[in-house]
């Protein structure tokens, strides 16, 4: 007969029983290097989910072309835009974290809020390893991608997935898959829109524009284009925008294949030779500044808008760490930490 005498009663397993929240977003390089950008890319454009190209073909693009080439301008661009914190991306989701705790202290919700990137550092697998190890066993997972994506929202949960399946015991999981229409999303864009046009007046032409995606990835069921739709109307509605006011793009091709449209650079590009001369830019799907509005939004299209015939050009900043950004994270994680 086996003697457990010497055991205590619950092994420990007693004193866990704590709460957390997960933060996710894409990631960044952990230095504006070459080096460094070839190791997140090998990551990220690793992934099925972010290029759906049969494994073996797309292995001998990727190490053999899209490694050798695309690092050095990359880490170009991040190099612009990089701050004494370090990658702007990784700086304000920080900040993030950090006032969405507090937030969160302020409403006594004994509950820890950490941070993880899907590719890159801090990575979704040490995170977990850490709040596993702090004892935590129910987790909230928000991925700060508005509009729900396989490749952004759907990889997250892919990795956490794959971590979870080491563990013996599983925590309670809770995923919020999207938040495109949550009233205090719409509440927060639409604020941030109305402050710029109380500043700098209202443009000719306020454009949303959101990250593309293959146009496959429509057909093959993703809703991520529709949400992006139901993104708009409902922050168009709350501003009291006609069809006229306003117009809706994508940006940030990659490859040769057809993606969603129209295309950002194309939309700017047509508009100013329409004679429009005036527009706002908004990037509703990047939930904190990074590399494709810093720079390509910022600068890039800045420039592409200037060169056919635009006159005035600004870009409206993500929520980043605003308040009513922060409040809306607190209320999308705050059913699932009550006792």
């Amino acid at each position: 007969m086996n003697n457990f005498s010497g055991l205590s009663k619950e092994q420990g397993h007693s004193k866990r029983n704590k709460k957390a929240v997960l933060l996710i977003n894409l990631g960044t390089p952990d230095e504006p290097t070459t080096a460094s950008v070839r190791r997140y890319l090998a990551e990220f454009l690793a992934d099925s989910r972010v290029v759906e190209i049969p494994k073996l073909l797309w292995n001998v693009i990727l190490h053999g072309i899209v490694l050798r080439t695309r690092p050095a301008k990359s880490a170009a661009l991040y190099k612009q835009i990089w701050t004494e914190e370090g990658s702007p991306l990784l700086a304000i989701s920080k900040q993030q974290t950090s006032k969405l705790q507090t937030a969160l202290n302020a409403e006594e919700l004994d509950t820890d809020v950490y941070l993880a990137m899907r590719y890159g550092n801090p990575s979704i697998h040490e995170t977990l390893r850490k709040m596993h190890q702090s004892g935590i066993d129910d987790i909230t997972v928000l991925p700060l991608y508005p509009q729900y994506a396989a490749p952004t929202t759907g990889s997250s949960f892919d990795a956490i997935s794959k971590e979870l399946q080491t563990w013996r015991y599983l925590p309670s999981l809770h995923f919020i898959n999207t938040y495109h229409d949550h009233p205090d999303y719409i509440k927060a864009l639409s604020a941030s829109i109305t402050n710029d046009f109380s500043l700098h007046g209202k443009p000719k032409k306020l454009v949303f524009s959101y990250h593309g995606m293959p146009e496959r990835n429509l057909k093959l069921g993703d809703p991520y284009y529709c949400f992006c739709m139901k993104t708009t109307r409902l922050i168009v509605e709350s501003l009291g925008l006609s069809e006229q006011d306003y117009v809706v793009c994508f940006q940030s091709r990659f490859g040769k294949a057809k993606w969603l449209s129209p295309y950002t650079d194309a939309t700017l590009t047509k508009l100013a030779k329409e004679g429009v001369d005036d527009v706002a830019i908004i990037c509703p799907a990047f939930s904190a500044d990074c590399l494709e509005t810093l720079e390509e939004i910022e600068e890039e299209n800045r420039l592409v808008f200037e060169a056919a015939g635009g006159k005035k050009y600004r870009y409206i900043a993500a929520l980043n760490d605003d308040e009513l950004h922060i409040e809306m994270m607190k209320n999308l994680v705050k059913p699932y930490l009550k006792n």
